[in-house]
C-alpha cells in the first residue's frame, strides 16, 4: 500500500542529540528508526476536540514527537470533565480547553509546536483550518461535526482517524477516501435526533476514551511512519477499510470489514457533494417550520408557580439510576420510552412541566406527545434538574 500521508520534504531535517535521547525507544524499532522519527517531527496533526478522546490523543502524539499539533475546541473545562479528560486538571476549571491542553502538551514535550483554534468547527472555517494539516484525528462527540470532519477530509484528501465512545463501547477506524471508505460509506445517514444520547446524558466509563484515544494515536503514528523502513518484514497495517469495535465492560474486541460505497455522495464514483453543507440541518437539528414550538420555563419560574399553589403536573423523564443520584420532589415519573403509552395519565386541563438532566430528553418527550395529538400545554424545564440545583436548591448535587 502506498503512503497514506503525503509527508513534507525531509531534506535537511536532522534529529538533535536531545531528540535522539528523548525518542531513543522509537529509534530502536526498525519500523520507526531515524527516518520514521524525522517523519513524526515533520508531521502536522489536527485534533478536533480536546475532551475524552482528544486528551490521550494529544498526550501520546506529543510524547511521540509529532512536530506540530493543532487543537480545535471552543469549550471550557468543567468539573464533570475530569473523570475522563486527563489532559485537564482541577486547577484548569473554567479555562478554555485548548489553553489547558496546550500547557499540558508543552509540559510533556516542549519541542512540540502547538497551534490552538479556540473556535467551533463549522462549514465556514473547516476547510481553512484543516488544509494546513497532514492528518485529522476526530475526537468529537456529535454527529454533525463527524460528518463535517469527514466531508472536509475527503474534499482535501486528508486521512481522518476516527473514534467514538458511548457508555462502555468504543469504535475506531481510519477513513481515507483515496485508499478506502469514508465515514459516509459506513453511516450514510445520521440517526434521528435524540435516539443516541450524548455522554452527558447517557454516561461513559472514564477509562474508555483513554483506550480508544490511544488506539487513534497509534493509527496516527502508523500513518506517519509507515514505509519509513522499506525492507521491514513487519509493515504497518492502518485501520483503513476496517472498523474496530471495543467493549470495555466485557473486555472484547471485534473487527468489521468496511467496503467503499460506489454510491457514496462524497467519495463514490459520481459524487454529488462538492462543498461543505449545513450539517445541523443534515442531522435534523434545525427547527422545522411546521413544528409546534416548545415552551420553556426556568427553574426560578417553576419554583414561583409551585409556591403559588397553582395546579401543575411535573413529569420526570429520567431513568431510575439517574433519579437515584438526585430526585425531584412531587414529580410523576414517566421515562422517555414510556411516554406515549402512558399518555392517558396526563390531564390536558393542567399545565405540565417536563424535566430531565439538562433539558434535552424532556424536549423529545414533549415533541412525541405533540405528534401523538396531546392538546395540553407543556413546558420544558430549561437546563433541567441541574438548573434547579444551581438556581433554586443548591443543597442538591449537579451531575
Amino acid at each position: 500500500m502506498a503512503d497514506a500521508v503525503n509527508m513534507r520534504d525531509l531534506t535537511g531535517m536532522n534529529l538533535t542529540n536531545e531528540e535522539i535521547g528523548r525518542y531513543s525507544r522509537h529509534l530502536l524499532l526498525p519500523e520507526v528508526g531515524i527516518e520514521g522519527q524525522k517523519r513524526l517531527k515533520a508531521a502536522r496533526v489536527l485534533i478536533v476536540g480536546t475532551g475524552g478522546l482528544g486528551a490521550p490523543l494529544a498526550l501520546y502524539l506529543a510524547a511521540a514527537g509529532v512536530g506540530t499539533i493543532g487543537l480545535v475546541d471552543f469549550d471550557f473545562v468543567e468539573e464533570s470533565n475530569l473523570q475522563r479528560q486527563i489532559i485537564h486538571s482541577t486547577r484548569d476549571l473554567g479555562r478554555p480547553k485548548v489553553a489547558s491542553a496546550q500547557d499540558r502538551i508543552k509540559s510533556i514535550n516542549p519541542l512540540v509546536k502547538v497551534i490552538t483554534h479556540n473556535t467551533m468547527l463549522n462549514s465556514a472555517n473547516a476547510l481553512d483550518i484543516l488544509q494546513d494539516y497532514d492528518i485529522v484525528a476526530d475526537g468529537t462527540d456529535n454527529y454533525q461535526t463527524r460528518y463535517l470532519v469527514n466531508d472536509a477530509c475527503v474534499l482535501l484528501g486528508i486521512p481522518n482517524v476516527y473514534g467514538s465512545i458511548f457508555q462502555f463501547e468504543g469504535q475506531a477506524s481510519v477513513f481515507y477516501a483515496k485508499e478506502g471508505p469514508c465515514y459516509r460509506c459506513l453511516y450514510p445517514e445520521p440517526p434521528p435526533p435524540g435516539l443516541v444520547p450524548s455522554c452527558s446524558e447517557g454516561g461513559v466509563l472514564g477509562v474508555l476514551p483513554g483506550i480508544v484515544g490511544c488506539i487513534q494515536a497509534n493509527e496516527v503514528i502508523k500513518l506517519i511512519v509507515q514505509n519509513s523502513a522499506p525492507d521491514s518484514v513487519n509493515p504497518a497495517a492502518p485501520l483503513i477499510g476496517r472498523l474496530l469495535l471495543f467493549d470495555a465492560w466485557k473486555m472484547s474486541f471485534r473487527e468489521l470489514k468496511l467496503e467503499k460505497d460506489p454510491h457514496c455522495p462524497i467519495c463514490g464514483k459520481q459524487p454529488t457533494i462538492h462543498e461543505l453543507i449545513d450539517y445541523e440541518q443534515f442531522c435534523g437539528l434545525k427547527k422545522q417550520e411546521t413544528q409546534v414550538p416548545v415552551e420553556s420555563i426556568s427553574a426560578k419560574e417553576l419554583k414561583a408557580r409551585i409556591d403559588s399553589g397553582s395546579p401543575i403536573q411535573i413529569i420526570d423523564t429520567r431513568e431510575p439510576h439517574e433519579r437515584a443520584i438526585v430526585g425531584f420532589p412531587n414529580a410523576k415519573v414517566i421515562p422517555l420510552g414510556q411516554m406515549i403509552r402512558r399518555i392517558d395519565e396526563f390531564d390536558p386541563s393542567i399545565d405540565a412541566v417536563f424535566l430531565c438532566k439538562i433539558g434535552q430528553r424532556s424536549i423529545y418527550a414533549i415533541r412525541e406527545l405533540q405528534e401523538a395529538g396531546y392538546k395540553g400545554r407543556m413546558f420544558n424545564l430549561q437546563d433541567g434538574i441541574n438548573a434547579w440545583a444551581k438556581e433554586v436548591d443548591p443543597r442538591l448535587p449537579q451531575y
